[in-house]
């Protein structure tokens, strides 16, 4: 992997290009329609060139790390560039209509749907760090579609951020799942961050009284709209049927602190508690 073509330099475009550099010597090229993003990457070191798209014509791996809504077009903007040997692959945190879009392609061999599970609340170049990936989950979806080669070297290449690689074969399912444990916990977080700001009219009161527990849990409130709104449009269908059963659960525990139900109360929680076990074992 000589050369690498970022595009989109935010938190995961950005921080892929700061740790492939740094384990593969590769020289990366950054492409993005903000020409500030542009120059602040340049300016830190993230990439080696400010570039456009025609790059990926000369490139060994072209990295897609732009909003899910855009994914698709550019996907097959660059399928239609690269020759044979590209690996191109997009790290966004829906898979299904990529996959759809690139089916009929005559490279779609050159193409493998990841989704690197890793992140922050914060954004653009200015966000991104080392390490953002060591030690987290990196999910690759239809690898049947991909070339041997393709999924062989992209393995390798998430092997080298230190990340573990795991392989589904529905981009649906992926999109099912992802809605469940990352998606609601998006809206979720939205939701807190808004229903505190308009029921507490005093910031002060705010700022002053936020336990550690809420700021951890409205963390994600302060992720970037512009990333998060197609997110959630994308995948609409799986984020509707995991928040209709959030809402009951919301329901059934309003219900039984209505009814004061003290033994009710505890159980859920405790029943709960078994999610500690469970991360904990996905951790080790």
């Amino acid at each position: 992997m000589k050369k690498i073509a970022v595009i989109g330099l935010g938190l995961i475009g950005g921080s892929l290009a700061l740790e492939l550099k740094k384990v593969t010597w590769a020289t990366i090229y950054g492409i993005d329609k903000n020409p500030d993003y542009l120059e602040k990457a340049l300016e830190l070191g993230i990439i080696y060139k400010k570039s456009t798209i025609d790059i990926v014509k000369e490139v060994d791996v072209v990295i897609i790390a732009v909003p899910v809504n855009i994914i698709p077009h550019i996907t097959l903007q660059v399928l239609d560039l690269i020759d044979d040997n590209t690996l191109v692959f997009d790290v966004g945190s829906t898979k299904a209509i990529v996959c759809e879009a690139v089916k009929k392609h005559p490279k779609r061999e050159n193409f493998v749907a990841i989704h690197p599970i890793a992140g922050t609340e914060f954004s653009g170049p200015e966000a991104a760090i080392y390490d953002l990936f060591t030690g987290k989950v990196n999910i690759i979806c239809e690898q049947n579609l991909s070339k041997k080669e393709m999924i062989e070297k992209a393995v390798s290449l998430f092997e080298k951020l230190k990340m573990r690689n795991v392989f589904m074969e529905s981009a649906k399912q992926h999109d099912k799942h992802i809605a469940y444990v990352s998606h609601l916990s998006h809206i979720s977080s939205f939701m807190l961050g808004k229903t505190v700001l308009e029921i507490e009219k005093d910031e002060k009161s705010i700022f002053n009284m936020a336990g550690s527990g809420f700021a951890s849990t409205v963390r994600l409130a302060k992720s970037n709209p512009e990333t998060w709104t197609p997110i959630f449009l994308q995948n609409k269908e799986s984020i509707l049927e995991s928040l209709n059963a959030y809402i009951e659960n919301l329901n059934q525990f309003k219900e039984i602190l209505t009814n004061e139900s003290a033994e009710e109360v505890f159980t859920m929680m405790q029943n709960t508690n078994r999610i500690k076990s469970i991360l904990t074992g996905i951790k080790n």
